[in-house]
């Protein structure tokens, strides 16, 4: 007989996040841009203790893993970050605009890759940000040009705010976030 999934958190609310968790790369990195946005329920109301990871390419398109044997170039940076949100569902992460990555066959544009847990959901969610300005690239690129329904590429896609980006976050409900089966 099995048992059920257990819900994530409220746990890592307090227990995750580190001081330095939200910045990608260091405060000081040139290009350094700030993402901020909400994570909204599907009723639209902010989620309060939601955790936001980010992982991404280095400027150079290359990862810092194992199954990337170019490597980062630059070293000083982590390229991961983790936030979690504060009690108005909003969330901020400081990292540099990757560059496009080469899966050998395609090309996909620059993309943060984005994980959201959150008290309620079963699995962690993982979605893509995409960049605003990045309009030809985000047209070529496999994964926004194969999603079944065309119109909610918008989702992925970050809008500029002030002297960063805004990608909201959206759970449920209308506009909700493409997410992937991974």
């Amino acid at each position: 007989m099995t048992t059920p999934s257990q819900t994530v958190g409220p746990f890592f609310g307090f227990a995750l996040p580190w001081p330095d968790g939200p910045y990608a790369a260091p405060p000081d990195t040139p290009g350094l841009i700030t993402v901020r946005g909400v994570v909204l329920d599907g009723a639209g109301a902010p989620v309060p203790d939601a955790l936001i990871e980010t992982w991404q390419a280095d400027p150079d398109g290359r990862f810092d893993h194992p199954d990337d044997p170019r490597g980062c170039q630059t070293s000083a940076a982590r390229w991961f970050a983790r936030c979690p949100t504060d009690d108005n569902g909003r969330y901020a992460v400081h990292t540099v605009k990757p560059g496009p990555v080469s899966d050998g066959e395609e090309r996909h544009a620059p993309h943060l890759n984005v994980t959201v847990l959150a008290r309620g959901l079963l699995r962690h969610l993982v979605t893509r940000m995409y960049f605003p300005d990045e309009s030809e690239a985000n047209g070529t690129d496999p994964v926004l040009c194969g999603l079944p329904e065309p119109e909610r590429a918008v989702t992925l896609i970050a809008v500029p705010d002030g002297d960063g980006l805004r990608f909201d976050i959206r759970l449920r409900g209308d506009h909700e976030t493409v997410f992937f089966a991974v």
